[in-house]
């Protein structure tokens, strides 16, 4: 029981100190991921820890769990535009990187060429936390910030595919060539159709079952992720790219209890994040990292300084990005949690150069990460890609009454809705609908008949039915913008 006891008291120190640590992080402009690394090598003078199996289990859990957390906060409409030069990244870019770095690395660390490509596949793909979590609340560049989401979400696929791939190769040395494209066509092909399919019923099944216990449908939805993972591996499918593409169509579904569902993800996912991170950090010495240091050193910065930005500018080469743009872009392509569970794979699968490959990969993402999450900030703002607060799109909240039909509105007026500058009394709002509040600059106004409508305000309307609610936001919104940038998010009383 002792031991039980240390070992909860060390869990909970890790989840405080980490939960702090994101506070501390975005001040200093460094990803979380540093400190959770460096907690967990710290720890490892205390706890010693070698289970690389169950490290690469709760690391694909994590994985999981972070790709559904940031595909259901993904909107599709500022996603749209950039699919194409994000899908290239996310393919083309993680093969180039991979390759250029791989070649480098068998060089480097003298391996057969397999085994460098082996090392630039696990290296290939960008984080999307570590990214976005060093961009903070500064305002960049929209077209920028969409596109590193949307390569951050969907890159990891194509990396796994490689890493899996080259393994069986290193093993099998007759697999062919063909053999690879035809398994690479077949796991996106279901991974794309198998998250979309697995989307649609995870939204029928949440809007139609009646939980007593609200709290139960995040958890409906988180397993419904699961699944989608398991389901779409079992049949040989990418299953990180569907748990990411069934999330996307989650997350843009008028969907029952969304936003308590977001709010859990979101909490859930930098729980897992804290406890992968810390694992892996368990699994490394500091006096195994020193054996790779001055190749680890030349191989990130071949990785930031050749491999990637080829990868951007030949994979994005007829695509309307400037020259600055491109340079951030390959700047932004931070390493994070999936190149250290993919370099538990080649433990795993018991290939010889197996620990020098893990040192060595723990090695780049930890300094990739220090390097250019530093400097992603400055480096945007030295470019000249930041900028003024831009209007957001409407937001829209709704709150069921219990078991009445009414409903309560919560509805955010965007730049150039077309009821700005008009009163309360003048706005064309269906029967019995009512403008009960309003907040302005984080003031509660009471709204009267003489009550004039301005962008930013945060109006809360009382509606009968769903047809009134429609009607409302067509007044409010425009049917354009209602149909197109509306986020509707539903919850009950209890939440």
């Amino acid at each position: 029981m002792e031991l039980i006891g240390s070992l909860l008291f060390i869990l909970s120190v890790m989840l405080i100190i980490g939960v702090l640590a994101t506070k501390f992080s975005s001040r200093l402009g460094l990803p979380a991921l540093i400190l959770f690394l460096i907690g967990g090598m710290l720890l490892n003078k205390v706890i010693f820890f070698e289970d690389v199996q169950l490290t690469q289990f709760i690391g694909t859990l994590a994985l999981i769990i972070i790709l559904f957390d940031g595909g259901t906060q993904t909107k599709w409409t500022k996603i749209r535009p950039i699919l194409v030069p994000a899908t290239s990244l996310a393919t083309f870019g993680v093969f180039i990187t991979s390759a250029v770095t791989g070649i480098a690395a068998m060089y480097i660390l003298d391996f057969s060429l397999l085994e460098g490509l082996l090392l630039g596949a696990i290296v290939g793909s960008t984080d999307a936390a570590a990214v976005f979590s060093v961009l903070g609340n500064k305002n960049f560049n929209k077209r920028l910030t969409a596109t590193l989401e949307a390569e951050s979400g969907s890159n990891d696929p194509m990396a796994v595919f490689l890493t899996v791939t080259l393994i069986q190769m290193i093993q099998l040395p007759e697999l062919s060539i063909w053999y690879a494209i035809g398994s690479l066509v077949l796991q996106m092909t279901l991974g794309l159709v198998l998250g979309l399919g697995l989307g649609k019923l995870t939204v029928i099944i949440i809007n139609s079952i009646k939980l007593d216990i609200s709290g139960l449908y995040p958890v409906l939805a988180m397993g419904a992720a699961i699944l989608t993972y398991a389901v779409t591996d079992f049949l040989g499918g990418s299953g990180l790219l569907a748990v990411y593409v069934m999330a996307v169509f989650v997350g843009n579904s008028d969907l029952t209890h969304r936003f308590s569902i977001l709010r859990f993800n979101e909490g859930f996912a930098w729980m897992m994040q804290i406890v992968m991170f810390a694992l892996l950090g368990l699994l490394v010495f500091p006096n195994q990292l020193t054996a790779v240091f001055w190749e680890g050193i030349l191989i990130v910065i071949i990785l930031m300084f050749v491999a990637r930005p080829i990868a951007v500018f030949i994979s994005m080469m007829f695509m309307k990005y400037t020259v600055k743009e491109k340079l951030f872009i390959s700047w932004a392509g931070l390493k994070g949690a999936v190149p250290i569970v993919l370099a538990t794979y080649p433990i795993v699968a018991g290939l010889d150069s197996s620990n020098q490959i893990f040192n060595t990969v723990f090695f780049v993402v930890f300094i990739s990460a220090l390097v250019q999450g530093g400097t992603l900030s400055w480096f945007a703002e030295k470019l000249g890609l930041t900028s003024e607060d831009e209007d957001e799109n409407a937001s829209i909240e709704l709150i069921n009454l219990g078991t009445t039909n009414s409903e309560i509105m919560k509805v955010t007026i965007p730049k150039k809705a077309p009821a700005i500058g008009i009163s309360l009394l003048d706005l064309q709002l269906p029967v019995n609908t009512l403008i009960i509040g309003i907040i302005r600059k984080e003031k509660l106004l009471t709204p009267t008949g003489l009550s004039v409508i301005e962008k930013g305000d945060t109006l809360f309307v009382l509606c009968e039915n769903k047809e009134h609610r429609r009607e409302a936001k067509s007044a409010l919104l425009g049917e354009d913008k209602q149909r197109n940038k509306a986020t509707v998010k539903k919850e009950s009383p209890e939440d």
